[in-house]
């Protein structure tokens, strides 16, 4: 079987660790075969930490630490945003309506990088033009 990298979005990472029920059967399929390589953003990182901190997501976990915790035990590896991430973004022709600047940086990690994006927002295939490999998950 080929080992493959993807990149989790935000929202799959917080599926994947609180609420596996909304992984589609085919997205749920890949987590099942542990031959792959997940990578999570710092970008997204931050947006955890920070939605944590403010009470914006309720996961079954008091501290923040407990999560990123719970992301390494997963086998998640990080990928910071680097000089060629910001590149690519600032170069990156965005969504009419799509304002969330982690999304975009995330984005242009996974086509930077050459790996497939998991998400569930609608908003992501519109960068498949833009050589997004894209993996929608369906939410269960």
């Amino acid at each position: 079987m080929k080992r493959e990298r993807f990149l989790l979005d935000t929202n799959t990472v917080l599926y994947a660790l609180f609420d596996p029920q909304e992984l589609d059967r085919v997205s749920s399929a890949i987590f099942a075969r542990h031959v792959d390589d997940f990578f999570v953003s710092t970008a997204s990182v931050r947006e955890i930490i920070h939605l944590h901190k403010r009470g914006r997501i309720k996961p079954r976990v008091k501290l923040t630490a407990e999560i990123l915790a719970m992301c390494e035990k997963m086998g998640f590896k990080w990928l910071p945003v680097n000089r060629e991430h910001l590149r690519a973004y600032a170069e990156m022709t965005v969504a009419p309506h799509h304002n969330d600047p982690n999304d975009h940086i995330i984005i242009a990690q996974a086509i930077v990088e050459q790996m497939t994006l998991i998400s569930s927002d609608n908003q992501f295939d519109f960068y498949t033009r833009q050589k997004l490999r894209l993996l929608f998950n369906r939410r269960g």
